[in-house]
């Protein structure tokens, strides 16, 4: 069964590749033995570097369940989530990740993603604490919240 997905996986990896939206990269995600999400990736037709095969199929999971947690899924991909794909898995909930292909196959087809594990890319600065705290007090006391 668990091949199966991964086939799926692939499908729409190459579906993805085919229709010249990104890179080889196809993500189904699966509840109960049902596909409930699917994506590939979409960062050259969203123009949008966010939109990995594994975001894009968090985001269908979310709303074909029509929730932002998804306990119980199971996540197939054909590579090795890069880090801002793994924060949105562990955010969502899936535990269980199956993947293809490793980094080291990503990065020697040209995608960079081992230098996200190496380096900090980001020049970040504290700025504007103590508004900030009011605004996460605020959000504290509110009845709504969501908690993680």
């Amino acid at each position: 069964m668990k091949d199966s997905y991964m086939a799926l996986a692939v499908e729409e990896a190459r579906a993805g590749i085919h229709l010249g939206h990104g890179g080889p990269f196809g993500c189904v995600i699966v509840k109960d033995k049902k596909v409930v999400g699917r994506g590939h990736n979409e960062v050259l037709r969203q123009k949008d570097s966010t939109c990995h095969g594994e975001m894009m199929a968090i985001r269908d999971a979310c709303r074909s369940l029509d929730t932002y947690d998804l306990t119980g899924c199971e996540l197939y991909t054909t590579a090795a989530p890069c880090p801002m794909c793994a924060g949105a898995i562990q955010w969502s909930n899936i535990r269980k990740v199956y993947y293809g292909c490793s980094v080291s196959d990503t990065d020697r087809i040209g995608f960079r993603d081992q230098i996200f594990y190496e380096e900090k890319h980001s020049d970040a600065e504290e700025l504007g604490r103590e508004e900030c705290l009011k605004l996460f007090e605020e959000y504290s006391k509110r009845q709504d919240k969501i908690l993680y």
